[in-house]
């Protein structure tokens, strides 16, 4: 997983690294943004126009955010609140639009 955004986006969601991404592998949750390990390729557009610096290389997360590598992966893989299936890589949030519902971990914050 290239990139992680992780607790200081939730609620805040400013949304600046979307405008970034050139690759469209930003996807938006209820309270907190997710980038798709399977469809972001590594540029790092997204990490210097984070207001809050959330965003960072899943191998340089602070420790007192690495649980937001694994959740990151989870909101793609493991089926969400209210859907049917995993959202997996469907080619871009442009395609799926706002996902509209966050990983257990983020919901229950």
């Amino acid at each position: 997983m290239p990139y992680v955004i992780a607790a200081p986006c939730i609620d805040v969601m400013d949304k600046s690294c979307v405008e970034e991404c050139p690759v469209d592998c930003i996807y938006e949750g209820e309270r907190k943004l997710y980038i798709n390990p399977k469809e972001c390729i590594d540029c790092g557009a997204c990490e210097p126009v984070c207001p809050v610096e959330a965003i960072s290389q899943d191998r340089r997360v602070a420790e007192e955010h690495a649980e937001f590598v694994e959740d990151n992966r989870r909101f793609f893989t493991e089926v969400l609140d209210g859907r049917e299936a995993p959202l997996g890589a469907p080619g871009g949030s442009g395609r799926t639009g706002r996902i509209g519902v966050d990983t257990p971990m983020v919901a229950g914050r």
